[in-house]
């Protein structure tokens, strides 16, 4: 149902998880992890490519649904759950270019992002913490 100026009625103006630089941090991670992972050998296509994936898209999804949540601690408990997928993302691409999937130099920019987006992750619980 449309309402004034094209809206749906009730739409919110922006979601909350949109206005959060760790989330649009997470996505940008996601995006190159789907890059990188298109040259891995394609018997790995089932194995560990979409368990990258899925752990990738993991940590902004988690995010974005815990944003939506109205309680502090519900919050609280999806970031948790999305900085627990960013740890299983970086054994992973430790373990990817071990077996030389990865080239060192991407390797290397991968971790550097896990690293800024971890800091981020640990930044909002703690904001979310002192606010309760």
């Amino acid at each position: 149902m449309k309402g004034e100026k094209g809206k749906v009625k009730g739409e919110v103006e922006e979601r909350l998880h949109r206005k959060l630089e760790v989330w649009r941090r997470a996505l940008s991670l996601a995006k190159s992890v789907y890059e990188v992972t298109c040259l891995f050998p394609k018997e790995e296509t089932y194995g560990l490519v979409a368990q990258m994936r899925r752990a990738a898209v993991s940590v902004p999804s988690n995010l974005a649904e815990g944003a939506a949540r109205t309680s502090k601690r519900e919050f609280l408990q999806f970031i948790s759950v999305a900085q627990g997928s960013l740890s299983e993302l970086d054994t992973q691409l430790e373990h990817s270019m071990m077996l030389g999937f990865i080239e060192e130099e991407d390797g290397r920019a991968l971790q550097d992002e896990i690293q800024i987006v971890s800091r981020l992750l640990y930044g909002l619980a703690r904001s979310v913490k002192e606010t309760s």
